[in-house]
C-alpha cells in the first residue's frame, strides 16, 4: 500500500503539488491522471524519495525514504536511468546484488523473455533503442520483487506489441496483490486496466473515480475532460 498525506512540493514561489492526499491500495491499479504540468511527475518523484517535500508518504507503513521502504517498491521513471557502457545483463546484476535479492536471475530470465530482450543480454545500454531501454528499466524495477510499483508515463517509446505485454504484466502483478501507481496523461493506454483514478489539475487533486462507481456509458475520459477542460 502507498499512502500519501498532505503532500506539498514547491519550487520557489511555484506550488507544483498542492496538499494532496490519497492511497494506492494493494491488489489494485491506481492511476494519477492530469494534463501536462498538472504535477503528476513531481508527485511520483516525491513518492520515490527523489525530491524534498512537505507531508508524509508511506510504503507498506514505512516512511518512503527508509531502507525498509526502498526495498519494498520499484520505480520506473519516465526517462530510464542507465549506464551507457553496462550491458543489459550487467544492469540486472547491479540491481539484484545491490538489493541482495536471492536468485534474482530466475525472474529476470522470465522478464527478458517476455520483453524479447534475450538476444540483447550482452548489449550495452547506449546501443539499445528507446523502447528497449524502457523495457530494461521495467525489468530492473521488478527484479527486486517489490510489494509496490511506481510508474511515470510507462508507455513512452514502446511499440503497440510491447504496450500490450506491459499491460498484461501489470494485471498479473495486480492479481498477485501488488500496489501499482501509474502517472500518465494518456487515458486510452490504461483504460482497460485501471481500478482507481485520481485526477490532478494545477497541482491539486480535483476528483477521485473508481471503476465500480462509473455510471452506465460513463467513461473515465469523459470525467477527466469535465474536470480539466478539453
Amino acid at each position: 500500500m502507498i499512502q500519501i498525506k498532505h503532500l506539498v512540493k514547491e519550487y520557489g514561489k511555484v506550488v507544483a503539488v498542492d496538499d494532496i492526499s490519497f492511497t494506492a491500495e494493494d491488489g489494485r491499479i491506481t492511476v494519477l491522471l492530469g494534463p501536462n504540468g498538472a504535477g503528476k511527475s513531481t508527485a511520483i518523484k516525491s513518492i520515490a524519495g527523489l525530491l524534498n517535500h512537505e507531508g508524509d508518504i508511506f510504503i507498506n507503513g514505512d516512511i518512503n525514504t527508509t531502507l525498509t521502504a526502498k526495498k519494498n517498491f520499484g520505480y520506473i521513471p519516465e526517462v530510464p536511468v542507465l549506464y551507457d557502457t553496462l550491458t543489459v545483463e550487467e544492469h540486472i546484476h547491479f540491481i539484484g546484488k545491490a538489493y541482495r535479492v536471492e536468485n534474482y536471475m530466475e525472474y529476470a530470465d522470465e522478464l527478458l523473455t517476455k520483453f524479447n530482450l534475450n538476444d540483447k543480454r550482452k548489449t550495452p545500454a547506449k546501443n539499445l533503442s528507446k523502447g528497449m531501454t524502457q523495457k530494461l528499466s521495467m525489468i530492473m524495477a521488478l527484479v527486486i520483487k517489490p510489494k509496490a510499483l511506481l510508474i511515470d508515463e510507462p508507455m513512452i517509446g514502446l511499440d503497440p506489441q510491447a504496450i500490450e505485454e506491459v499491460l498484461e504484466l501489470l494485471v498479473e502483478l495486480k492479481r498477485s496483490g501488488m500496489s501499482i501507481l501509474i502517472s500518465t496523461h494518456i487515458i486510452d493506454v490504461i483504460s482497460e486496466i485501471w481500478d482507481d483514478a485520481y485526477i490532478m489539475n494545477k497541482g491539486k487533486l480535483v476528483r477521485k473515480v473508481t471503476r465500480e462507481s462509473l455510471q452506465e456509458e460513463e467513461t473515465l475520459k469523459d470525467i477527466f475532460f469535465a474536470c480539466v477542460g478539453e
